[in-house]
């Protein structure tokens, strides 16, 4: 059996700066400084473990999430010790993956994505580090 921890839970926005208040006053943490991922397509920022995400642009992956839904949850991330170790196991076992190895996401850290359809519905992240 695998488990992990929850690392975050990710929220598209359309503005973090327009929703950080709530969610500094929700958790009692400061939010972070916004840091920005242009191959994501999105800016993000994080609140305790909420991490907001804003679309850079309408056309980008977020921008397009966020245009077909309301703004809310996009995704649960899971923090594992040996990512790239995890993708083989899940691709062994019939997992739809979204990437076929890691790539650099917020905070430094390797994160890849499992599509909905292999998790429930869910968009699962995980992320090392």
């Amino acid at each position: 059996m695998i488990a992990f921890s929850l690392d975050h839970i990710g929220i598209v926005t359309g503005s973090i700066s327009d929703a950080a208040g709530d969610y500094e006053l929700l958790t009692g943490a400061p939010c972070s400084p916004i840091e920005s991922l242009p191959k994501y397509g999105a800016n993000v920022a994080f609140v305790g473990q909420i991490e907001l995400i804003e679309p850079l642009d309408a056309e980008s992956t977020i921008g397009q999430f966020l245009s077909c839904h309301s703004p809310g949850l996009h995704h649960l991330a899971y923090r594992v010790p040996d990512i790239r170790v995890l993708l083989e196991t899940l691709r062994d076992q019939g997992l739809k993956l979204i990437d076929d190895k890691p790539k650099l996401g917020a905070r430094g850290h390797l994160v890849t994505f499992v599509h909905p359809h292999s998790a429930g519905g869910v968009l699962w992240e995980l992320v090392e580090g």
